[in-house]
């Protein structure tokens, strides 16, 4: 692996009897000459419909309505049936006001999961009979942007990653059309200085003209939508598409090469989404999620891909983007009131993708081109961490939910994002009330007569045999994607396998259902409080996320699952109480919950996945033959993070590179005078720390996060801190003392 890497970092082959160049590759200015582009924000709830343009290409514009009608027909009919019979099981003696509210409960419930089986249906035949995959192009026309917006992330990975990519571009013979950005929004001045380092290091590696560039934001404005915002107003111009990763993404270079064409080839198209796979995982909690992903992914996208058409949606990245498009009709406005549910949208994508569409560009899906990748959190709490960021976002979409213009299928995408977290206090709800009529049916008297006038009592009895075959129908619905995806799995000689074969590929099913059962009733009690945290008021902020596989502590997983246990042990005391086939009923989600903290454990050892992958379990084809691009990625950024240059002190860095410095002052953007009077607390600070230090020591251990960032932004203050010595000098011994010797 290590001869790999260093083949990978080496520089283009040279020609030997050349002189080396004369300029550093690295000295370069970071970015190149701006191309603006205008980016007003959308007035979500004014627009003329006489506005919207016409399709160029009106025969690409198919509306796909056998799949709409098997998808939504069939969910509509499957809700009815399944709220029918939940009304028969109920209604047996009457239905008081507790049982109104279970049926409606199950109904809510019902509906999502009948949905996603008929889209399930959909992308199951599809996939059954998909096409091939469109060949490499000989030539491209246009250029393209490749962006990945970065937020205080290891340099190593995102540098190492990116500059696989591009190597995978180049291999295609088209990599003239593309240049490469990173744009950092980066608040860490110990990771701003390692960027810069790693930029250095880059562009010296690919040599001239390889097109990298670099940008760091000082504000960071609307977070990454206003990031890929500042790169669209001001270079968005020289480029007809651009292609957005977030910082864990891989792309092979034939999909973004078959990307770009693509975009050539479709003139009303707005945004083409792939289906990103999860690769690199190796603790048992990601292991469960990457073979989730592989196996049953595939049926769920292509099923919505089938569905949506051209009405699509779009997920952040991994996806190609028309930018003039995007700078005309998607910036976004701020909305009204303070976050969650005010200010800037969070969960900008959706949003972005119902902007395009209303303006007459098409969204979608290209499910089966392959790829394309992604990592995802290596535990339950950083899924949790990472999961309350996304409610947030998805429950403020409320607020757009009826703009004006968006396609009906956009509503839907919203939707389906909303109710994707209010599943879960309505599962919760429906315990609760189920618990309740077995309650009050044992210690309490029933309500025996309803607001309906009738001649004999009401008791809150069920019919128990129909009660058992609408759960078999209900679980039927529920596992009957992951049994599509098992399916096509087996049919496909490659993914058949690179999984371990048909024995493995069931054995790993098995797992992957019963861990998801465990953690199910975890998951639910996390997003109910998530979403109750939201509608309280509170905002999630914006922290990075752990991308790495290391465990989590002990005592930070007894801290976050402790309520978890508590709320089991008294479900399970309260079911013993009140009747113990209720116990039984209810034992998936006492059992995850009772043993919420000894799963999270275990599930984020990344010594137990190892096992588990040794032993052939959840093992996926991209683990049994690793793509090139994700083996090149791989190679790079360990090779890189061995230079240990991730995490050391910016002003350290600084001070003893002054080539270094020099590039950062370069790199720094031009500011305007001061005005009198107006003085910055951490600018002042800061000065007055750098004018008492004697020795860098000094100026490392005073100067707090803020002020070091000030620092690194103002050329007059590194002057200051380049001019202190790295040590004290040696104290020398007063005359008398010499003299005395």
């Amino acid at each position: 692996m290590d001869a790999v890497a260093l083949t990978l970092v080496d520089a283009p082959p040279k020609d030997e009897t050349r002189a080396a160049p004369a300029v550093d590759p690295a000295a370069a200015p970071p970015m190149p000459e701006e191309s603006r582009l205008s980016m007003p924000a959308q007035a979500l709830w004014r627009f003329d419909a006489r506005a919207r343009r016409r399709w160029a290409a009106p025969k690409l514009a198919r509306t796909p309505w056998i799949a709409r009608l098997v998808t939504f027909g069939g969910g509509l009919a499957l809700t009815v049936y399944g709220g029918e019979e939940m009304y028969r099981v109920i209604d047996v003696g009457g239905v008081t006001t507790l049982k109104w509210a279970l049926l409606a409960l199950f109904v809510l419930n019902f509906s999502w999961i009948a949905l996603s089986f008929a889209s399930a249906v959909v992308g199951f035949v599809a996939l059954l009979f998909k096409r091939p995959t469109p060949p490499l192009p000989e030539a491209l026309a246009a250029r393209t942007a490749v962006v990945m917006p970065i937020y205080n992330e290891a340099p190593s990975r995102v540098f190492g990653a990116l500059q696989a990519i591009f190597q995978d571009v180049e291999a295609t013979g088209l990599g003239a059309h593309f240049d490469w950005f990173f744009l950092s929004d980066t608040t860490n001045p110990d990771v701003w200085i390692a960027e810069e380092r790693a930029f250095a290091a880059i562009r010296r590696r690919l040599g001239e003209g390889a097109r990298v560039y670099y940008r760091r934001r000082e504000k960071n404005t609307s977070r990454k939508a206003g990031n890929i915002a500042d790169f669209v107003t001001r270079w968005g111009g020289a480029y007809a598409h651009m292609v957005v990763l977030d910082a864990d993404s891989l792309m092979a270079g034939r999909t973004i090469v078959r990307l770009a064409a693509a975009m050539e080839r479709d003139p009303d198209a707005g945004i083409i989404q792939t289906l990103p796979l999860i690769i690199n995982r190796n603790t048992l909690f990601a292991r469960v999620q990457q073979f989730a992903a592989r196996i049953y992914g595939p049926v769920i996208a292509a099923g919505l891909s089938q569905w949506m058409g051209r009405d699509g949606n779009y997920w952040g990245h991994n996806a190609i983007i028309r930018t003039e498009a995007f700078a005309h009709h998607c910036g976004l406005p701020d909305l009204k009131g303070r976050p969650p549910f005010g200010g800037h949208i969070l969960s900008h994508d959706f949003v972005e993708a119902a902007l395009i569409r209303r303006a007459g560009y098409a969204v979608y899906m290209m499910p089966t081109l392959g790829g394309s990748y992604e990592e995802s959190p290596p535990s339950l709490i950083d899924l949790s961490i990472r999961d309350r960021r996304w409610c947030q976002g998805n429950l403020q979409h409320s607020r757009v939910l009826w703009a004006r213009g968006f396609h009906w299928a956009s509503r839907q995408h919203f939707l389906t994002g909303i109710f994707g977290y209010l599943t879960s206090p309505l599962w919760l709800a429906q315990l609760l009330v189920g618990i309740a009529l077995v309650f009050q049916a044992s210690y309490f008297r029933p309500e025996y007569f309803t607001a309906k006038f009738t001649l004999f009592p009401v008791w809150p009895r069920f019919d128990a045999e129909r009660s058992l075959a609408l759960f078999a129908l209900t679980m039927a619905i529920l596992l009957a994607p992951k049994l599509f995806g098992l399916i096509v799995a087996m049919v496909d000689k490659e993914t058949r396998r690179g999984s371990g074969g048909v024995f493995m590929l069931l054995v790993s099913t098995l797992f992957e259902v019963l861990m998801s059962a465990l953690l199910a009733p975890i998951m639910m009690l996390i997003q109910t409080g998530h979403v109750f945290h939201i509608l309280f008021g509170f905002d999630t902020g914006w922290d990075p996320q752990r991308r790495d596989d290391g465990s989590v502590p002990v005592k930070a997983i007894v801290r976050r699952h402790r309520s978890h246990v508590f709320l089991g042990v008294l479900s399970l005391i309260a079911g013993l109480l009140i009747s113990p086939s209720l116990v039984a009923w209810m034992s998936p989600t006492i059992a995850g919950l009772i043993l919420a903290i000894g799963i999270s454990w275990a599930t984020s050892q990344r010594w137990l996945g190892l096992v588990f992958r040794r032993a052939g379990v959840l093992v996926t084809p991209e683990e049994t033959t690793t793509p090139p691009i994700a083996r090149r990625g791989r190679a790079l950024s360990r090779l890189l993070a061995r230079a240990g240059e991730d995490e050391v002190n910016g002003l350290v860095a600084i001070h003893a590179d002054p080539e270094l410095r020099a590039l950062h002052e370069a790199w720094l953007p031009m500011r305007t005078p001061r005005q009198r009077g107006q003085i910055s607390a951490d600018r002042a600070m800061a000065e007055a720390k750098l004018a008492d230090a004697e020795t860098l020591e000094d100026a490392v251990t005073w100067l707090n996060r803020g002020e070091r960032l000030v620092v690194l932004s103002d050329r007059a203050l590194l002057g200051m801190l380049a001019r202190l010595p790295h040590r004290a000098a040696p104290e020398q011994p007063a005359e008398s003392e010499r003299l005395a010797s």
